[in-house]
């Protein structure tokens, strides 16, 4: 199950997300399901397009399956997918 504190560790396909900060003022209130993940990027479906969102600079919001709401730097999670989820991360109370 993804929580806050593991969310690093997950998959994050499939969930919604929203940028709600960013150095680039194009990437600020993109919304939308993610359906791709890279190292440097995330894939998002907005609507009718699709639109691709680096993780350095950006913040985001990221609903979880129970309606929880974590708040991410993307400097935190620039990794392979499959990288991340094997890689180490301090404890987060």
């Amino acid at each position: 199950m993804i929580t806050p504190q593991n969310i690093f560790r997950h998959e994050l396909i499939g969930l919604h997300v929203k940028v709600i900060d960013s150095e680039h003022e194009d990437f600020m209130s993109i919304e939308g399901k993610i359906i791709d993940e890279t190292r440097n990027t995330i894939k998002i479906d907005v609507r009718d397009a699709e639109k691709l969102v680096p993780k350095n600079d950006v913040t985001f919001l990221f609903s979880l399956h129970d309606g929880t709401k974590v708040s991410i730097d993307g400097n935190v999670i620039v990794a392979r997918p499959e990288d991340r989820i094997k890689k180490k991360f301090r404890k987060i109370r």
